[in-house]
């Protein structure tokens, strides 16, 4: 990446994340710039990350080959229509905004080579996964671009289509917050059965941990790995049998297609 310039429109958590990321794979720091509306903010990351901070987006984006749009999805309608006439030809356009669609993007930047990026928050801690999608001018070159800066976080999947970035704001945009739920709740019923919160907390969140280490190590599917752990009558099987009494697998699947509907709701009253 140290051929490519790279200029962040927005400099916030996701950009920074993104831009440490960078830089900790050793893209130097002059090939990264950023532009951000707050002083406070402009001083920090250029403090923190070595890298120039501009007030002005325009002044940002001179040079590069990609730009990243890192700004709240409802500013981008305005960034974009302010920052069209200020892009180049062949620029490559990377939007990590939830629910703007390429078309909004093209209708407001002009027939342009843009990937659309779903990123999550575990991101911050380089451990996030993103799921991408490129529009017809995105050259192959740039696909791989778009790839080593997202990878820079974590993993990075391409899409067949955008109606999958749907699917994916479900599964893995929305997704920490699920887990986060389930921590609370085993949290909460550990110190309602006598554990410490500390304690509790503690059994929780390792557990949460050792068990996403052991499905990303495993060479069997999360079922086989379910089933291994419970033993016939006992107490593992009388857990998972109440969970699924209640109904757990079509509550997770109906909280999905909530997430996905509202993602696709989003992309049509953010994109006009």
């Amino acid at each position: 990446m140290n051929s490519t310039r790279i200029a962040f429109i927005g400099a916030g958590n996701m950009a920074a994340s993104l831009i440490g990321g960078l830089r900790a794979q050793g893209v130097a720091a002059n090939a990264i710039c950023a532009s951000e509306p707050g002083a406070q903010q402009r001083s920090k990351v250029a403090a923190e990350l070595g890298i120039q901070v501009f007030a002005n987006n325009a002044e940002a984006i001179q040079g590069a080959n990609l730009v990243v749009l890192a700004v709240k999805p409802q500013v981008m309608k305005t960034v974009c229509l302010e920052l069209a006439s200020s892009l180049q030809p062949g620029q490559l356009i990377v939007s990590i905004a939830a629910g703007i669609g390429c078309a909004s993007l093209e209708r407001w930047l002009g027939n342009r080579a843009i990937v659309r990026c779903m990123p999550n928050t575990p991101a911050l801690l380089r451990e996030g996964v993103s799921g991408l999608y490129a529009n017809a001018q995105v050259s192959a070159p740039q696909r791989q671009q778009a790839e080593q800066l997202l990878s820079a976080v974590g993993l990075a999947l391409w899409l067949d289509n955008e109606q999958q970035i749907d699917a994916v704001t479900a599964v893995s945009g929305s997704g920490p917050a699920y887990f986060f739920l389930l921590i609370e709740a085993m949290v909460a019923a550990g110190e309602k059965l006598g554990l410490s919160p500390a304690t509790a907390l503690k059994l929780t969140q390792q557990t949460a941990l050792g068990a996403a280490r052991m499905a990303l190590a495993s060479d069997v599917d999360a079922s086989e790995l379910r089933r291994r752990v419970t033993s016939p009558n006992g107490t593992t099987e009388a857990a998972i049998n109440t969970f699924q009494a209640g109904g757990f697998e079509a509550l997770v699947e109906h909280a999905l297609n909530a997430a996905a509907a509202r993602s696709a709701a989003l992309a049509f009253e953010l994109g006009q």
